[in-house]
């Protein structure tokens, strides 16, 4: 099969609230955006990697160690209440690519061969228009009322025996130009789930988050099975 290429969207800011400083901030010995810039770059699908910022320190070190596009945050995106589908839609507006892969600077254990299948997913799969990356779940989990929502509590199983529910991990997601500006988001009218390891789908969102990743990224730097 014929995979056409895929532009990745990294939309990075300076500013961070609960992370300070958090895409530069040292990560296991490198800023922590190089880390998913790395596993990108190493992509046999992605052409081009574009990163819509704000800041120049971010733009300067991207394009000191990487090979990619830069694009200066307009002054109406800026600020923490821009919502992603304005951000896209922007870089969508200053590049000519069909397909598209957005992803984040705080997902670093992301590896090359899971966005790789992804994309050959995405391309397998015409009866969607849109894929996005999930993480299993096997917990019992209750509403704010006190109403079980996935299981029932007179009749208890074993956790590992529970129907799976997904989490939304914002990992990736992969969409055509056509599906976003028809539909003016990355999920598209039918997305369909891709799920990847939850050790890999590490987020980094407070601090806690933060020295997690960097305990993982130690072990795998040492060669330590996760």
């Amino acid at each position: 099969m014929n995979i056409p290429k895929v532009k990745a969207l990294v939309p990075m800011k300076g500013h961070s609230e609960r992370v300070p400083n958090k895409n530069i901030r040292l990560l296991a010995g490198k800023p922590c955006f190089h880390w998913i810039m790395e596993t990108l770059s190493k992509s046999k699908y992605i052409d081009e990697i574009i990163i819509n910022t704000d800041s120049e320190e971010i733009a300067e070190s991207a394009q000191k160690h990487f090979d990619v596009t830069i694009l200066e945050r307009p002054e109406y995106l800026l600020g923490d209440m821009v919502s992603i589908q304005p951000l896209i839609k922007y870089d969508l507006s200053q590049t000519d690519g069909q397909f598209y892969l957005q992803t984040h600077s705080t997902n670093p254990l992301i590896r090359t061969e899971t966005i790789d299948k992804a994309i050959e997913t995405f391309h397998s799969s015409p009866d969607y228009d849109a894929l996005f990356s999930v993480t299993e779940v096997k917990q019992r989990f209750y509403w704010p009322d006190g109403k079980a929502i996935n299981h029932d509590p007179m009749h208890l199983i074993r956790t590992q025996d529970l129907p799976p529910i997904y989490h939304e991990n914002s990992c990736f997601y992969i969409f055509s130009r056509e599906t976003n500006v028809n539909y003016k988001t990355r999920l598209g009218s039918k997305p369909q789930m891709f799920p990847i390891d939850l050790l890999e789908a590490a987020d980094i969102d407070d601090m806690e988050d933060f020295y997690w990743v960097e305990f993982l990224l130690t072990k795998q730097l040492r060669g330590e099975e996760q």
